[in-house]
């Protein structure tokens, strides 16, 4: 009695989806939408605070992109949150109404990352983050000279006075909620396509991703800009969110110590882990945040915490010990259930 190879089944086969994924998927999907219900039911300081985690989510997304799957580690996109504020008081102050403001201010965000990108792409590894570091103080520096938009002392946003409160905090809600699933759902469709692999290839080794034949060039670019666009987006909705900013805020170098807070603890390079950890910094923030310097310098112990003993973040856990994928992105080994086969005699 012999077999051949051909009544030997695969054990493994390569799946991107699974029935666990689909569902989980639609559930998601059915949860987003019906998020946008919260302001009917709920009170305006919950609708203001759920704001604020969605912002949140949007900058975690946005730095996980640009860093954890682009190799890109900025330490400058409060440039971007503070154009994307600043543009929207710009276009207020000529008769632009405010929440259309809102949307061009995060399109002028990603214009300016346009003008950025020959400069800060040709940059690598610290000279990139020191790079965009200096782009982000400038701006700073250029806005608070500026009488028209406030100087160093702040400005408020008077255009949407006209709103009863209660409707001013919904429609901001509404349009945070909106730019986030938008969001996500341009980051899953990147992970589903080949960019996202080449984009992943790039993160671990340029030049060998560049001698495989990847256009390192224009994926970065995309990635940069998109990154520029989501942080303007924050920063506009920020400004709508609280009425009013000041440079050394909005620009301050603060945010993304956020950002890289949030992607460190939830797993940078996971599409689920960023979320957590906006998630997890925001209930942080909402009892922690009044001991100033005593809660940034928890915050600091924390990441270190991470970085040292669960460096891939607080989704590994769920990810390693129950195989647990949320949505269809990138693509895993499946064991396949054996079946008996009939084998075959030579006599």
């Amino acid at each position: 009695m012999t077999s051949t190879s051909a009544d030997v089944p695969a054990l493994w086969a390569v799946r991107r989806s699974s029935t666990g994924t689909r569902i989980s998927s639609a559930a998601l999907l059915a949860a987003g939408v019906a998020l946008f219900a919260v302001p009917f039911g709920f009170a305006a300081g919950v609708v203001q605070q759920l704001t604020t985690l969605f912002i949140f989510m949007i900058l975690a997304v946005m730095w996980n992109a640009l860093a954890g799957y682009g190799g890109q580690v900025s330490v400058g996109q409060q440039a971007y949150l503070g154009s994307g504020a600043y543009a929207t008081i710009f276009l207020t102050q000529h008769a632009v109404p405010p929440y259309l403001a809102v949307l061009l201010a995060a399109v002028a965000s990603a214009l300016l990352a346009v003008l950025l990108a020959p400069l800060l792409l040709r940059l690598r590894g610290g000279q990139f983050a020191v790079g965009s570091w200096v782009v982000a103080e400038t701006l700073a520096l250029l806005v608070a000279l500026d009488a028209d938009l406030g100087g160093g002392t702040g400005i408020s946003l008077r255009g949407l006075n006209a709103y009863a409160p209660n409707l001013r905090r919904a429609y901001t809600y509404w349009i945070t909620l909106a730019i986030l699933l938008l969001l996500l759902g341009l980051v899953v469709y990147l992970l589903r396509h080949r960019m996202g692999v080449a984009l992943q290839a790039i993160r671990d080794d340029e030049d060998a991703a560049a001698a495989l034949g990847v256009r390192t060039g224009p994926l970065k670019f995309g990635l940069f800009v998109l990154a520029g666009f989501g942080c303007g987006a924050a920063g506009a909705l920020t400004l709508a969110n609280t009425l009013f900013i000041q440079p050394q805020s909005i620009f301050g170098v603060q945010w993304t110590a956020y950002m890289i807070f949030m992607v460190l603890v939830g797993g940078i390079g996971t599409f689920e882990g960023p979320i957590l950890g906006a998630i997890l910094f925001f209930l942080l923030q909402q009892q922690f945040a009044q001991y100033g310097a005593g809660y940034l310098i928890g915050l600091g112990i924390i990441a270190a915490g991470f970085a040292l003993y669960l460096p891939r973040g607080l989704w590994s856990l769920p990810a390693d010990r129950l195989h647990l994928r949320l949505l269809p992105v990138g693509y895993h080994l499946q064991r396949r259930v054996a079946r008996p086969s009939a084998r075959r005699s030579d006599v």
